[in-house]
């Protein structure tokens, strides 16, 4: 349902798109100051809503097969601040809620001279992000409706279903990982013109700076020991309306 009201969001603000941006006449997105946030404004709000998709990336002490990391699309939302720096350049942070899935899937080499069952060979990793990034949004000159753009920064995040803190760990059947994070991004974005607002849709990779595996107490436990680092990697599509 999640991402059935973002795929519709998006299609209205396709048909909205139609009928204003493809027109000889240039929308006067500026004309109203004062009644409405504009381009020239020093502090702009919006809010977003998107679609997220978060994977591990792996180091191994050991050449063993990789684990497998099956992905599963999650949802984003959260509200924006726009510090306007000049007519190219806004300083942006843009706090959100993160829920995403992912699930390890482990070869039965990890686990070699060792009883083990099915489940053992699967771990879930929900994770749930209270998201905050500072970013510097470089744009183009506006050409008629659309203004392309490049965002980048740093972010932090808490991971309130880390499990960081749990005194059981993989033994009982609880996957840990850390509950502060730290990031770096980039990505790319249009912004669109319209008579009250502006619609941005964007595309930003996101990717962890710190190794987030909470290692199991056993130093030969076959779903932690073989791991050097584990970092987030993940891809945002984010549908921004300032």
């Amino acid at each position: 349902m999640k991402q059935l009201f973002i795929l519709i969001t998006f299609f209205f603000a396709l048909h909205q798109a139609h009928a204003q941006l493809f027109t000889k006449k240039k929308v006067q997105y500026d004309a109203n100051q004062g009644k409405r946030s504009t381009d020239n404004d020093l502090l702009r709000w919006g809010y977003f809503l998107g679609i997220n998709n978060y994977d591990f990336n792996f180091d191994y002490n050991n050449d063993l097969r990789d684990v497998y990391v099956k992905r599963s699309p999650g949802f984003s939302v959260g509200l924006i601040g726009n510090l306007r720096v000049n007519d190219y350049i806004d300083l942006r942070l843009e706090p959100g809620l993160i829920i995403t899935t992912r699930e390890l899937n482990y070869s039965a080499n990890y686990f070699q001279g060792m009883s083990f069952s099915d489940s053992d060979l699967i771990r879930e990793v929900k994770s749930t992000y209270i998201h905050i990034p500072l970013l510097l949004k470089f744009s183009t000159k506006r050409i008629n409706n659309f203004k392309p753009f490049i965002v980048g920064g740093f972010s932090t995040a808490l991971n309130l279903s880390s499990n960081e803190t749990n005194p059981n760990d993989n033994r009982n059947g609880q996957f840990r990982t850390t509950k502060n994070n730290l990031f770096y991004e980039l990505g790319f974005g249009i912004d669109f013109y319209f008579y009250n607002f502006k619609f941005s849709p964007s595309i930003r990779g996101v990717f962890s700076l710190n190794d987030e595996l909470i290692r199991d107490e056993d130093p030969n436990s076959p779903w932690t020991s073989n791991i050097a680092n584990m970092k987030t990697r993940g891809v945002f599509i984010n549908f921004t309306f300032q």
